[in-house]
């Protein structure tokens, strides 16, 4: 409430002291203060047209109503000022573990919550719904650094940082991307080397959410003989540093950074012992994938409710915005596409529960809804006039969030030719 807190200041210097000012201005003061709080509330209606509540158990209900409450409560009041100042709010961590937003589906003798597919889907559909950033530290968390945990690593492996990163205690990255091989993951050429009872460590990733803070990444980085494996490292190892990425315009309240390795010594324990080859980052990348499906249908959510109330009681021309013709056309299209989005989204959760999701399917939800997402982003914008671009309002964010997801952990065209490749079986890569 940056703006409404400053006309509070200009109308009355030094509000916060005791008010012995006029009648008139206490008036002003009060009908301010009482719009601040208006406005400040989190009036978030989750729209739902066909019903698709059905279709979910009472426990994927109650989950996410838990974790929709929880944004409404600790994520709404504090993220405008978070993406202002571009820092992300550290003090969130503890609630994202305790609503089940670290590794949900990760078996619960490892300190997840052992919930399905569906589940892990609908919290990460909430906290998108709060900001891409917030989803962002919680899918990195569970997908990319506890998944692979889980299902590569050694039962030693498993409970030293499973249970401390299902609490948010210890936080996790994921190193894949280089400066020069982002589509390209192949071409790394971060390396490790055998040295008899340890590995050294050289290269660099960059784009990585969560870096500046992680106490552990999962880095890939490939062997003597060009096999890539994944490499726990953890802060505090000497040549291993983590620098932060400033100027950014699209996920503001998320922590961006680098990896750099300069000769890393790595205990033979913190190789993860039961999967490698490229196959292995590509499965993590499918179950975070996944997660963007969920979880960018709740931005388009949030865009479509924001801009319905207001074209409920903007006033142009003596009657509501929502009478014209042009703005239900908008609003009739976002809510089409969002149940669309919904539908296909719910199916492919189904088939993930099944394990018979596959890689295509997963690319194909994932480049669908994040397209889905943006132009609902990009038509509540205009429904709301000069007041969408304003933090007043999430869309805006929203609009600038989305433009980072559309591009990270696969972009838009990557995933059109794995669909390609899918139905034509001709690799269009090579």
């Amino acid at each position: 409430m940056v703006f409404i807190n400053a006309i509070i200041n200009v109308i009355i210097p030094n509000a916060n002291i005791p008010f012995k000012k006029s009648i008139f201005s206490y008036k002003i003061y009060t009908f301010v203060k009482n719009l601040t709080k208006i406005m400040s509330q989190d009036l978030y209606k989750a729209p739902d047209y066909f019903q698709m509540d059905e279709l979910l158990t009472e426990e994927h209900k109650l989950i996410r109503d838990a974790a929709r409450e929880w944004v409404k409560r600790e994520v709404s009041p504090i993220i405008e000022e978070a993406c202002q100042k571009a820092e992300f709010p550290k003090q969130i961590i503890k609630g994202l573990g305790e609503i089940g937003g670290f590794g949900p589906y990760v078996p619960v003798e490892y300190g997840g919550a052992g919930l399905d597919q569906i589940s892990y889907g609908l919290i990460m559909q909430e906290l998108e719904r709060g900001d891409s950033g917030i989803r962002s530290t919680s899918s990195v968390q569970s997908s990319l650094v506890m998944y692979p945990i889980w299902k590569y690593g050694s039962e030693e492996q498993k409970m030293k940082f499973l249970p401390k990163l299902a609490t948010g205690e210890l936080i996790g990255c994921f190193g894949l991307t280089e400066p020069d091989h982002g589509s390209n993951p192949g071409g790394m050429v971060t390396n490790i080397k055998d040295m008899g009872d340890h590995y050294i460590l050289n290269g660099a990733k960059m784009w990585i959410s969560n870096s500046p803070f992680a106490d552990v990444a999962v880095v890939w980085a490939k062997n003597e003989d060009g096999r890539i494996k994944g490499v726990l490292v953890e802060r505090g190892m000497e040549g291993f540093s983590t620098p932060e990425t400033h100027n950014k315009w699209s996920l503001r309240a998320s922590a961006t950074g680098e990896l750099v390795f300069d000769n890393v010594k790595i205990p033979k324990n913190n190789i993860l012992p039961n999967r490698d080859g490229l196959g292995a980052p590509l499965e993590c990348l499918d179950s975070a994938r996944y997660g963007i499906a969920w979880g960018t249908i709740g931005t388009a959510m949030d865009c479509y409710d924001t801009a319905l109330r207001y074209a409920k009681q903007r006033i142009q021309f003596g009657k509501p915005i929502a009478s014209f013709q042009l703005q239900q056309k908008k609003l009739a299209e976002m809510i089409t596409e969002i149940t669309k989005a919904q539908l296909l989204t719910w199916r492919l959760g189904v088939l993930k529960n099944e394990g018979r999701a596959t890689t295509a399917q997963i690319s194909m939800c994932k480049r669908n809804n994040v397209d889905m997402a943006l132009n609902i982003a990009r038509e509540a914008r205009q429904i709301l006039g000069a007041m969408g671009i304003t933090g007043e309002y999430s869309i805006m964010r929203h609009m600038m969030n989305l433009e980072s997801v559309v591009t990270y952990e696969g972009t838009h065209d990557i995933h059109l030719l794995i669909t390609g490749m899918d139905i034509t079986g001709e690799n269009a890569f090579k």
